[in-house]
C-alpha cells in the first residue's frame, strides 16, 4: 500500500479519536437536565455518564489498534502475527461495545424518562455499526491468519 494512503488513513483515525473525545466532553453540557449544573454535578453525579466514559474505552482501544494495522500496512508488514493480533483486538472491542450498549439500553428502558426513543435508536445504530466492524475484523483476521500460515509454511520449506 502506498505510504501516502496509509498516512492519510492514520490521520483520519486520529481525527476520529479527537472528535470523539471532544464530543464526549462537550455533549453533557448540552443536556437539558444539566443546563444549570456545575461541572462537578455534570461529571461526578451522573452514573450513566461515567458508564458511557468507561464503555468508550473499548472504542479508543479499537482506534489505536486500527492505527497500528495501518502502520503495519505502511511498512509492508500486514501479513504478520502482530497485524492479526491487532485485528483480533478490534473484533473483541467491537463485541465489548455491543455488550456495553446492550446494558445501556436496559438502563434507558428501565428509566422513568419520557424520551427513551432517541436513546434506544442511537443504541441500535451503534450496535449495528459495531456488528459490521466486528464482522469485517473477523473476516480480515481470518484472511491474514491464513496468509501468515502460508507464509510460515513457505519459510520452513525454503
Amino acid at each position: 500500500m502506498k505510504r501516502s494512503s496509509t498516512v492519510f488513513l492514520q490521520m483520519v483515525v486520529v481525527l476520529i479519536g479527537m472528535g470523539a473525545v471532544a464530543l464526549l466532553l462537550w455533549e453533557p453540557h448540552l443536556e437539558g437536565r444539566n443546563a444549570n449544573a456545575t461541572l462537578f454535578e455534570i461529571y461526578f453525579k451522573d452514573p450513566f455518564l461515567a458508564y458511557a466514559y468507561v464503555a468508550s474505552l473499548a472504542f479508543f482501544v479499537a482506534l489505536y489498534q486500527a492505527f497500528k494495522v495501518l502502520g503495519y500496512a505502511r511498512h509492508n508488514q500486514v501479513f504478520s502475527p502482530k497485524a492479526v493480533s491487532a485485528l483480533r483486538t478490534i473484533k473483541y472491542c467491537a463485541m465489548a461495545i455491543i455488550g456495553f450498549v446492550a446494558v445501556g439500553e436496559i438502563f434507558i428502558v428501565l428509566d422513568e424518562s419520557e424520551d427513551r426513543a432517541g436513546g434506544v435508536f442511537m443504541g441500535i445504530l451503534i450496535t449495528f455499526g459495531s456488528i459490521v466492524i466486528a464482522a469485517a475484523a473477523a473476516m480480515f483476521e481470518q484472511i491474514l491468519q491464513n496468509a501468515v500460515d502460508i507464509k510460515s509454511e513457505n519459510d520452513l520449506t525454503v
